[in-house]
């Protein structure tokens, strides 16, 4: 069965939706509230900076240098299946990412606008 298809998806979908919307509401309020931000540039600028923060610290950071040599990760019987992407896969998707966050951001900002 394909990564996400079937059941599994379902499940998946259960997890990630609330997920999203507490990671949403986490970085509104770490915006609004703690650093005290009212106007939309300063707004978009904080959530760019730690969404692309973020973003590479997970790729490069979590998935290459830490999953990548740490052997914790290697299930018995699996060793010889790759499970950390290439640097050119991390650079691709990241970069990609990348261009998301942009937008994203300017959401972000928008909420925290809005709201504080």
């Amino acid at each position: 069965m394909p990564f996400g298809s079937g059941d599994r998806g379902a499940k998946e979908k259960a997890f990630y939706d609330p997920f999203f919307l507490v990671m949403l509401a986490a970085l509104v309020l770490i915006i609004g509230v703690w650093d005290r931000v009212s106007d939309f540039k300063t707004a978009y600028l904080f959530s760019l900076l730690f969404l692309e923060v973020m973003n590479w610290y997970d790729g490069v950071v979590i998935d290459r240098l830490w999953v990548g040599h740490s052997g914790f990760w290697l299930l018995p019987g699996c060793e010889d299946i790759p499970y950390v992407q290439t640097w050119r896969q991390v650079l691709k998707k990241r970069t990609i990412l990348t261009l998301i966050w942009i937008a994203g951001a300017a959401v972000v900002a928008g909420i925290v606008v809005m709201l504080f």
